[in-house]
């Protein structure tokens, strides 16, 4: 990846933009795709559009990835300063005690930490429960009410965790020999903020490429899809694709504790295609165009099967008269936590892919999606 693709995926991922307040993310990627774009729109919900026309109006094709990260809202102010809060998104309480948090005020960003009542004076029944999220607070150095009220804090303040981009650098072993090396970015946002990276890569490879495409691709970044798909429906009204390519994070299992025969998807192994989630049974004729495609290409990917949770393409495949919609992940390891992990060459095929695809994407075939 180009040092100024990882500058501005590390601009990305520190951004400040929990679902429901997603304009700093969403100005950064304007501002970095609009001189590859022929038009750039929004909806109004804040969700953001970009578009690239190639030989030919019809089909459209949407790569939405969204702009919205898992965070919280302040919800209450205690007597003695301490913040209460809601999340906004799924977290699991486990993840959030002793991390550091971002409070942003009308007037400035307050640094906090998530705490709870300390181990050392719970009685001994209660030490080894699982503190809830409801039992913990947030820290902004007040002591009383007053005074958090004085440094700028009202309820519906946004929260998010306070997480510096870093990449790191490992060998990539087989067999006990060292065949090569491994980028891995660390950071927060991860899911979905590289979807939108890879949708503005796209774009804008297919401009400084040159790369011909019968199509006109759409590259978007969503808002509010943590808590229910919302921009991608605006989104979806807005854009009227013919076909979506969703953007996405997925599970990376290569932890220990799972069973290895049910790892589904591994980080560095290339990029997954989703084959089913709870929102959404793909379009099956444009999965396996994919899946020839990658192989052709001798681009490495990996099948990957989820039983709960969906993502954009569960409101977009049936928006309208419907979309024929697939999802492409990048295996993140810890995503909706304070720091995630993910692999650079992953991204990097990931976008390859889908130029190549993109570029298979004519009107016939895409009529062929639906034809019976």
């Amino acid at each position: 990846m180009e040092e100024k693709v990882v500058s501005f995926f590390k601009e990305l991922s520190e951004a400040f933009g929990p679902s429901g307040f997603e304009r700093e993310p969403a100005k950064l990627l304007k501002d970095y795709v609009s001189p590859y774009c022929d038009s750039v729109d929004t909806d109004r919900l804040g969700s953001l559009l970009f578009s690239k026309k190639g030989s030919e109006s019809k089909p459209v094709i949407l790569l939405p990835g969204h702009l919205d990260e898992v965070g919280f809202v302040v919800s209450g102010i205690s007597k003695e300063g301490y913040l209460m809060f809601t999340p906004v998104g799924g977290w699991f309480d486990q993840v959030l005690l002793a991390q550091r948090v971002v409070v942003r005020t009308r007037s400035s960003n307050l640094p906090g930490v998530i705490a709870s009542k300390p181990p050392h004076i719970l009685p001994a029944e209660e030490r080894t429960k699982v503190v809830k999220q409801e039992k913990m607070y947030i820290d902004i150095g007040a002591a009383t009410k007053e005074e958090s009220i004085e440094m700028g804090v009202v309820m519906g303040d946004p929260i998010v965790p306070d997480s510096r981009f870093s990449l790191i650098h490992r060998p990539r072993m087989e067999e006990g020999k060292r065949v090569g090396d491994l980028a891995l970015a660390m950071g927060k946002a991860f899911d979905d903020r590289v979807g939108a990276l890879i949708a503005a890569e796209v774009v804008r490879r297919l401009k400084v490429e040159n790369i011909d495409h019968p199509n006109t691709v759409i590259g978007a970044g969503t808002v509010q899809e943590e808590v229910g798909l919302r921009g991608a429906r605006t989104t979806a009204w807005l854009a009227k694709p013919d076909v979506c390519l969703t953007l996405d994070v997925d599970i990376a299992y290569d932890i220990p504790g799972v069973d290895p025969d049910k790892a589904l998807t591994k980080t560095g192994m290339g990029p997954s295609i989703l084959t089913f989630d709870a929102s959404m049974v793909p379009n099956q004729a444009l999965k396996q165009l994919v899946i020839d495609v990658a192989e052709e290409c001798k681009i490495p990917y990996q099948l990957s099967h989820m039983r709960r949770g969906g993502t954009d393409a569960g409101a977009i495949h049936i928006s309208n008269a419907g979309c024929p919609s697939l999802v492409f992940g990048i295996p993140t390891r810890h995503i909706h936590s304070h720091v995630g992990i993910l692999s650079i060459d992953d991204v990097d095929n990931l976008v390859t892919l889908l130029i190549e695809v993109i570029t298979r994407l004519d009107p016939e075939t895409v009529e062929g999606f639906t034809a019976i």
